[in-house]
């Protein structure tokens, strides 16, 4: 055999042999000058072809591969390409294999299928011939056949085990000592003439001494075959194959499904640069017309009404910085995709337990009056019924006002799940919550044939109205509360009857493995399971600060933690119901991802809502911040926290830090020119030097400490790793409370109980510990452990702390909305909201908290900080719109104006600020998908809001974090008529409505007085007056759905309006007298008459 000088191993059960080159003389010599490429596999060279163009193995990706090892990647891999996952094409000069597809013209016909060097070593047969790869000292290697049979004398190497059938000296052959592997590939045995000396191998010395790389690859190889072989399990059928393959091979479609399994669960998806970058150019256009504006305006002061153009410069001043710290976060708008078919691939495997993370749903309510039990039993209902493995979900309902109405309702709730839950997931309706699933307006029996399904659906109904007359009967019994309290069925009181004071309550009415009584009408017993369902209420005392929905929040945290201790959490308001049954799903896409989901604290889904008009006159919708805000801040840092439809990691709502991201190598000097590269070598070299000094020294230093000390080690180390512990105990006490079990928890950053957890009871009476009111004290639970208190929008506050922690967020929105939940449509009630988030971003504002001077050195980004200063500094811009919207106004009244005699230079600079403010208009709806309705009604309401929710939240918020004092603004509601949308027109008189109504009237005066007075002076008046008029209509038109609000239905009059229309017809008539524009200013003209009266 001749090996030139190389090392030749094999084994008794391998199918090839291994031609290692042993010394530096005999191996092929290097062509990186030629081809400039090495194997990414083995780390030789790539060989040339015979064009003298090197071999390229991939033509989709022309991925770095010799030809050795692309042909053993196509007999004994996968046949594909390692980096694109493309399959192998037969390259001329290769030999067949099983699934190449027909090509005309084949070269070498007589041997395209010749294996015969592939005969098993123990059973060799006459007339085999082997094929090789036969190298000189000076050549590239070439093909040779051989007619002479494989030498039966070749002794055989083994590994790890030696076969009792070979004897010791027979294990391996090697070269003389100076030898070395170099060029690693399983190519075909060659010429066995050349004689080689026997020595066993040395268990004892590394492997790579005797250059046997490639057997430990060909090991690595099976072993990563294997491991695939387990992922297909998920899309191989059970049973033989029709085709006869063996149980090893995969077919085309495996490997498909295979490298789908391996790909991303998600991706970005910028926004088209047809759109994205005319948007951003208007931006800068706009920003370099503000600045001509300004200059302007600056420069050009109005004489005679001073304080007018100062007022309004100001105002203009402050809308400016407004609108930059609102435009900028939407530079760079991302929309994304997920993949739920290659999550199923990933982790839920046929024959197997579902490898998905387990999650904790928190639905949070307070007064069951405020919001039906109905609505909760609903959402509970679409909880149980998603679509996620059953002993994966937990649902913990928290009930902050201790209602018995609440728990009786949630206790029916289970009953009538278990009816309701199986039929969803036999026929997978949507939505799963009933009361929206049988008021669809649509036809169920379309393309479903099934009479089974129409059967069980008119009878799941006749029960859903049989389970709202419980629920009902419920409600009106809870309207008469007993004198003596509420008593449960076995005559003990009702712990929740006094709100204010009362202990914790857990109940568990479902769990994992609940028992069924009618199993037998359905065909899967895996459809009747349940997840579990617990009701919680916290412990209340009087002197103890509960901190509202936060509290409620961080108690669901811990009671969770001690029960389940998923390591994710969704939390939805009472009224958020689950739409897509895959919101999970469509959350775990992006946890889960191996990549990127390290790094996600919460992905948030957009709020979208049900029982909204067709116009959404009071922008209820907020299309506008879902749909373009959102997106924006998605390709920055993430979402902020709305506060409800959010999937959170457990592991960052507990205060850590976000992973450190792994920071990139330097560039080497190759990538400078050369001056460059004296300086950096002389930099590192100093840089070297100075490290190497100071580690002199301070190892002489150590030294003499290192040598008394080495006698108290052995004494110490007991100690020390005692006194650690118990400091980290006592940290983490400090930090979360003391309760061992939930500490424990918390340290299982995948989730699940600890292994010494205990009984049920013992878990159910540390859950109660750990809902007890002082359990937080002197603790930072609201401080930096889940939701932080200080504010009644704990959201936008609890999202902020994670952003500052390096955390980023993710925004989801599924072509199928997640969530929905309804929402206030009459004015009143959408103003006492939007007055509620103000009030809490003024809080923030005037807290240690705000974005302004909190979190810098931490992980914020700048235009992530930008929109979180915008998000607590916006109920400040109620003051300036206030005088602004008063300005037009005054300008009527007293024939002044704000702007000097406009120039055609002014007249271009306004033409174009306001065309660069339609035009960044338009491009938003463009590539946010928002309608130019819901685009106007968010203007609209940011002006009706502005000047009435904002402006009272701001000086509420003042009154409160200043002198402490608390300001509520009560609701008084008439009776509204009966029909759809009929909460619509439900007037209910605020103080709320004081500000806007008096703009919108004395604007109306404004107008009146204004065109009198132009009527009265002539055509020249008219000129001027359109600049006054305009300013004016830009207010009344903003403020026209108040007005429709305030009018109610068009066949009713409210007596406040008619109270107000009434001052409004008396002013209005004053001012007509004061102005009488029937009369000369200078008094009455007298002539002499011209008639002879005599």
């Amino acid at each position: 055999m001749n090996t030139g000088g190389r090392l030749v191993a094999g084994s008794h059960n391998r199918n090839e042999f291994v031609l290692i080159n042993a010394e530096e003389g005999s191996r092929i010599k290097s062509v990186t000058e030629l081809s400039g490429q090495i194997c990414q596999i083995c780390g030789d060279e790539i060989e040339l072809t015979p064009d003298g163009e090197p071999f390229v193995a991939c033509n989709e990706c022309a991925f770095p591969v010799c030809r050795p090892c692309y042909e053993y990647e196509r007999r004994e891999g996968n046949q594909a390409c390692p980096q694109c996952k493309t399959r192998y094409k037969r390259i001329k000069g290769s030999p067949r294999v099983e699934g190449d597809e027909e090509e005309d013209g084949i070269d070498d016909l007589d041997h395209e299928f010749d294996y015969g060097h592939l005969v098993p070593f123990g059973g060799q047969q006459a007339g085999d011939s082997g094929r090789g790869l036969h190298s000189s000292r000076s050549g590239d290697p070439t093909q040779k056949e051989f007619d002479s049979p494989l030498d039966p004398q070749i002794p055989l190497l083994t590994y790890h085990d030696e076969d009792a059938d070979i004897s010791p000296d027979r294990h391996a052959l090697i070269v003389p000592p100076s030898s070395h592997g170099s060029r690693v590939h399983p190519v075909p045995y060659t010429d066995p003439s050349v004689p080689v000396q026997p020595r066993p191998m040395a268990p004892q010395k590394d492997i790579a001494v005797y250059g046997y790389g490639s057997v430990a690859w060909k090991a690595r190889m099976d072993e990563w075959k294997k491991k695939n072989g387990d992922k297909l399990q998920v899309v191989k059928h059970q049973g033989g194959s029709d085709s006869g393959k063996g149980g090893d091979e995969l077919d085309d479609s495996d490997v498909l499904m295979m490298d789908e399994g391996r790909q991303p669960l998600s991706r970005k998806l910028p926004i088209p640069s047809s759109k994205i970058n005319p948007y951003r150019m208007i931006i800068v256009l706009r920003l370099v017309i503000l600045g001509l504006f300004f200059h302007y305006r600056i420069l050009h002061p109005v004489n005679n009404a001073y304080g007018l153009w100062l007022t309004s410069v100001i105002c203009e001043i402050w809308f400016a910085v407004s609108w930059i710290l609102d435009q900028f976060p939407k530079w760079h708008p991302i929309k994304r995709e997920t993949y739920l078919d290659r999550l199923s691939l990933r982790y839920e495997k046929e024959g197997k337990p579902s490898e998905l993370a387990a999650v904790d749903v928190y639905v949070s309510t307070v007064d069951p009056m405020k919001e039906p039990p109905l609505i909760t039993a609903n959402t509970v209902l679409s909880i149980l019924a998603v679509d996620y493995p059953v002993d994966r979900v937990s649902c913990y309902v928290s009930d902050d006002g201790a209602a018995m109405l609440t728990f009786e309702a949630l206790s029916e709730t289970s009953e009538f799940a278990k009816r309701w839950v199986p039929f969803c997931k036999k026929y997978s309706i949507e939505p799963r919550a009933p009361e929206w699933y049988f008021s669809q307006k649509m036809d169920y029996l379309k393309n479903k044939v099934n009479p089974e399904f129409v059967r069980e659906r008119r009878a799941m109904k006749r029960e859903y109205e049989e389970f709202k007359v419980k629920i009902n009967a419920l409600v009106a019994k809870a309207q008469k509360v007993p004198e003596e309290g509420w008593t449960m069925q076995d005559g003990t009181p009702w712990p929740g009857n006094n709100v204010r004071d009362h202990p914790g309550m857990i109940q568990v009415f479902l769990g994992h493995t609940e028992d069924h009584e009618d199993l037998n009408e359905y065909e899967e017993k895996e459809q009747c399971r349940l997840p579990r369902l617990v009701y919680v209420s916290r412990e209340k005392r009087p002197g103890y600060e509960h901190h509202k929905k936060a509290g409620a929040m961080n108690a669901l945290i811990r009671v969770s933690a001690v029960i389940s201790n998923a390591p994710y959490l969704l939390n939805v308001d009472c009224d958020h119901y689950i739409n897509n049954s895959k919101a999970l799903r469509e959350a775990m896409c992006f946890m889960m991802d191996p990549t990127v989901g390290k790094k996600i604290c919460y992905v948030q889904f957009p709020q979208r809502f049900d029982g909204i008009d067709r116009h959404d006159r009071y922008s209820n919708r907020n299309v506008v911040f879902f749909d373009i805000n959102m997106k924006g801040l998605d390709g920055i840092q993430g979402p902020i926290y709305v506060g409800t439809g959010c999937v959170f990691r457990r592991h960052a709502l507990y205060g850590y830090d976000a992973p450190k991201k792994k920071k990139r190598p330097s560039r080497t000097c190759n990538c400078w020119p050369k001056w460059c590269c004296c300086l950096c070598f002389r930099s590192r070299k100093n840089k070297r030097n100075k490290i190497a000094e100071k580690s002199k020294k301070t190892k002489n230093r150590e030294t003499s400490k290192q040598i008394h000390a080495l006698e108290n080690i052995e004494d110490g180390v007991e100690d020390f790793k005692e006194k650690s512990a118990e400091m980290s105990q006592v940290k983490l006490e400090k930090k979360f409370g003391a309760s061992p079990l939930f500490i424990a928890s918390t340290r299982k950053e995948n989730g699940g109980l600890p292994e010494d957890a205990g009984s049920p009871a013992f878990l159910l009476s540390e859950a109660i510990q750990v809902i007890s009111c002082g359990y937080e004290d002197k603790t930072e639970w609201g401080k930096e452990v889940g939701w932080i208190y200080g504010s009644v929008t704990e959201d936008i506050l609890t999202g902020f702390k994670m952003h500052c922690h390096g955390w980023r967020s993710v925004y989801c929105i599924p072509k199928r909305p997640a969530f929905k939940g309804s929402a206030p449509i009459n004015l009143s009630d959408r103003l006492h909201q939007v007055l509620r988030w103000a009030l809490g971003s003024v809080e923030i504002f005037l807290s240690r908290h705000c974005p302004i001077w909190y979190g810098y050195g931490g992980g914020l980004k700048w235009l992530e900080r930008f929109s979180y200063i915008n998000s607590v500094v916006y109920p400040w811009t109620s003051i300036p719109l206030l005088i602004y919207c008063t300005l037009p106004a005054i300008c009527l009244l007293t024939g002044k104006f704000i702007v000097p005699e406009i120039s055609n230079y002014a007249s271009i600079l306004f033409m174009a600020l306001f065309i660069s403010i339609a035009a960044t208009g338009i491009l938003e709806m463009q590539w946010g998908g928002v309608g130019i309705d819901d685009w106007w009604r968010n203007e609209q309401f940011w002006v009706i809001g502005g000047v009435s929710s904002h402006l009272f939240a701001l000086f509420q918020g003042l009154l409160k974090v200043l002198a402490g004092v608390n300001t509520n603004f009560t609701v008084t509601s008439k009776a509204a008529d009966d029909g759809e949308f009929s909460e619509l027109y439900i007037f209910k008189w605020t103080s709320l409505l004081i500000a806007p109504m008096t703009l919108l009237i004395i604007n109306v005066i404004g107008v009146v007085v204004g065109v009198s007075d132009a009527i009265n002076n002539g055509y020249d008046s008219w000129g001027p007056l359109f600049g006054r008029l305009f300013f004016a209509f830009w207010v009344i038109i903003h403020l026209y759905p108040f007005l429709k609000g305030l009018l109610g239905k068009q066949d009713r009059m409210p007596t406040i309006i008619l109270v107000w229309s009434i001052l409004l017809a008396s002013i209005l008539t004053l001012l007509w007298v004061r102005i009488n524009p029937f009369v000369n200013r200078d008094g009455p003209v007298l002539e002499v008459c011209g008639l002879n009266c005599d």
